[in-house]
Parts: structure tokens; sequence; C-alpha cells
């Protein structure tokens, strides 16, 4: 267990706390691209600040102070402008620096006054990537944009998946070093909830051994269930969890990019990056938009979903609290993991402490381009299942273009089928 000070530590990301300016060493995604094409201005809550993000009409995004500086209304509700975001009340503009550059009433009785100059708000940078606009809330020079492979892939389809979850961000966090919530939530729960069965699905095992890798971008998850070895690809190449907040799942047919983005210390917004990546040497339908939808997470009864697997999660995170005790808890062999990933938090946030860059700051464009990471090879396919599969509530988007993207794998299918029954005769 954590003594409370140290679990208040870990898990607040307030101006001044370790994990706090730790966290500001990062690019964070806070909208879909798609978002700001249907309605330019937004209001965002990031690492504890009220802020605003836009779109002027020259196509160039801010993030914003959410209140003007003049009288304190709403920037959300202002206007964007040719180069920047005017406020409706009395017309003050504010370029994406949060520098004021235009006061009309000010400017027309004093023509050579310069009050502008001295006002300006908090300004940070925005980039879009993959679908998605990143924010970076630390100081100059910003390191580079991450270039994760799974947001770079050309030939593919993608959904985007948006959750705002009640809880801290650790929480969410930590299930991703936890490889036994596999076998139990989504397996043996799955099937007494869908089939008031009390045993695992059929097809699934029990988890006979788990292991965790630090490496370059974070900690590798392996695992082995019974029906396999340390020769399949859950052991094998194991599961990347990214730090500080991201899970890498999946293989080449389709990867999900999970990012859990701390809104405050007690509410997360959660990103699922979905990835359908076409067969080699075909081509994928062409997406003009990449779409996104919010999740529900409650029933009608009010209760949380929990026949879907991702919501199982979401469930699971949420019920531990809007910031987890986690001086009660008492941990076991099977989270080695967690403690593990704690050890890191701590590490990093003691070398920004200390000035320096921490883990996964990227600074050379040439080894940004698109950075590669362990995957699995083809695993749903070998297991039979090219179709769409929800994992989240709500209703899917492009699927008939997911479904095709999926379908250019079925001749993959049949090959594999049939050089893995030559090579276990």
């Amino acid at each position: 267990m954590l003594s409370v000070k140290d679990n208040e530590a870990i898990a607040r990301v307030g101006k001044g706390t370790p994990v706090g300016e730790l966290m500001r060493r990062y690019w964070h995604p806070i909208s879909a691209t798609a978002e700001l094409d249907e309605r330019p201005t937004k209001k965002v809550r990031l690492l504890g600040e009220d802020l605003v993000l836009y779109k002027d009409r020259s196509g160039t995004y801010g993030l914003l102070d959410a209140l003007c500086p003049h009288r304190r209304v709403d920037l959300s509700y202002g206007i964007p402008e040719e180069n920047g975001l005017r406020c409706m009340y009395h017309g003050w503009m504010f370029d994406e620096t949060g520098q004021c550059i235009e006061q009309p009433f000010e400017e027309t009785v004093h023509p050579d006054g310069r009050f502008k100059e001295k006002v300006k708000i908090a300004g940070y940078p925005v980039q879009e990537l993959g679908g998605l606009l990143f924010a970076y809330m630390g100081p100059q020079p910003a390191p580079l944009l991450p270039r994760w492979e799974q947001l770079t892939w050309g030939n593919a389809v993608r959904e985007i998946c948006i959750s705002e979850l009640p809880c801290n961000w650790l929480q969410c966090q930590e299930n991703s070093l936890d490889p036994l919530h596999n076998e139990w939530l989504h397996a043996y729960y799955t099937n007494v909830v869908r089939n008031g069965k009390h045993e695992l699905p059929q097809q699934r095992g029990i988890t006979l051994k788990i292991a965790f890798d630090q490496f370059e971008h974070g900690i590798i998850k392996r695992r082995v269930e019974e029906g396999y070895t340390e020769e399949d690809d859950d052991w094998k190449e194991g599961h990347p969890v990214l730090f500080p907040h991201i899970l890498l799942v999946g293989d080449e047919v389709k990867s999900t990019l999970q990012f859990r983005v701390p809104i405050d210390d007690y509410t997360t917004y959660h990103v699922s990056y979905y990835v359908w990546g076409a067969a080699p040497g075909a081509v994928a339908p062409a997406q003009p938009v990449i779409p996104y939808r919010y999740v529900p997470l409650k029933d009608e009864s009010g209760r949380y979903i929990v026949d879907i697997l991702f919501n199982q999660d979401y469930m699971a995170w949420v019920t531990q609290g809007p910031l987890a005790r986690r001086d009660l808890e008492k941990l076991g062999e099977s989270d080695k993991g967690i403690i593990m990933y704690r050890k890191l938090l701590k590490e990093q946030a003691e070398i920004v402490a200390d000035g320096g860059d921490p883990m996964n700051t990227f600074r050379d464009p040439e080894k940004n381009q698109s950075i590669a990471l362990p995957l699995e090879h083809v695993k749903f396919l070998n297991r039979g299942r090219t179709g769409y599969n929800l994992v989240e509530a709500g209703d899917p988007l492009d699927v008939d273009l997911i479904e095709q993207t999926m379908a250019t794998w079925d001749g993959q299918r049949s090959e594999r089928a049939t050089a893995g029954a030559v090579s276990s005769t």
C-alpha cells in the first residue's frame, strides 16, 4: 500500500504538484479534429485549468484561458475570426498565444495607445495528428508531438471513442498494468452477465504466468494463458504501456491506443483511438473524415453498462471512487506491474523536478517520423474474427468502411490457417 501522502503525490495533477509538473511536459489529446469542424469553439478542462479550444477562420488552432480578461465572460461563446478569437462581449480579440491583438473601442479613442500589448492570457500550443487535436501546457521549447505509428498509418480506417470518467486518471492507467482483470472482468464476469454462467468461456483459459519489462517507451506487459505458451504473442510481443498514460493493444489488423488524460484530480478524458489496417497489397476505402463519438457509461436504470468490454473497465475504474484510497489497498503477486509503474512515475517526476526531460520526450524530427512499437501478429485474424466487434457502448461509426478494410484480410486468414496446419504436422 501507499501512504496517504505518497498517493496524493502520484495522483494529483494541479500546478506545482510532482505529477502535475510531469504531465505538463507531454502533449495530450483534447478533442477530435471533426468536433472543431462542426463547431469552432469548445470548452476544455485540462490538468485542472479551464480553457477554450478554438479554430479560427484561417484554420489555426488555439487553446486559451476560458475567460476574457476584460469583463470575465466565457470565451467558448467567442467569435473565431481570420487570425484569432474575438470576445463577443466587447470585441477584444486574442491570437493563439493568448496575446490581445485588438481592442476596438480602446483603439478608436486612443489610436496611439498600447494597452492591448499589456493584455495577455494563457495560450497553449495545439497540433493536429491522425484526427485528434493535442495540446501542450508545459515550458518552452515544447517537445515534438510523438508520432506513434498507429497515428500515422496511411492505408487504414479509424474511429475515435471518447468518454468522460468521474475518477482520477491514475485509476485508469493502472488498469493497463493489470493482466489478471482480463481473465476475470472480461471473461468470467462477461459470461455471468451475458449468459448466467459462473465459469470462464470455453475458449478462454486461466492465466498461468505474468511478467513486466521496462523498455525505452514505458513497460511491456506479458502473460501466458492456459492453452498458450511463451511463443505466443501475449508473451513474446506483449502489450506496450506507453509512459505516461497510453496503452497499446491489438495487431496489424486492428490496433487501439487508449489515452487517459487528466481533466483534473477527479475526472479523466478517455480517448480510444481505433485503427484498422488493410492487408498487404490491398487498399483501404477512403475515409474523408475520421469520425468520433461519445460513449454512454450508464444504462436506462442508471447502472454502469457492464456487458461490453471497455465499459467494464470504466465501471471498475470509476467505482474505486473519485481518487482511489491506495493507503487501504492490499497488493499481491499479480500487482507487481502496478508497483513497477508507480515507481517509474515517481522517478520521472523527480527527473522533471531536477530540470530534465522525462521518458518519451522527442526533440529529433528524424526519430519522430513514425515511432514503431511491439505489436502482435494478426492475433484476431488467427482466432477467426475479422468482422466488426463492438467493444464500447453506443452506435459505431463507419462500420461499412471498417468491414471492407477487414475483408481485405480474408485471403490472408486462409493462407495462415493452412500454414498453421502444415507447421503442426
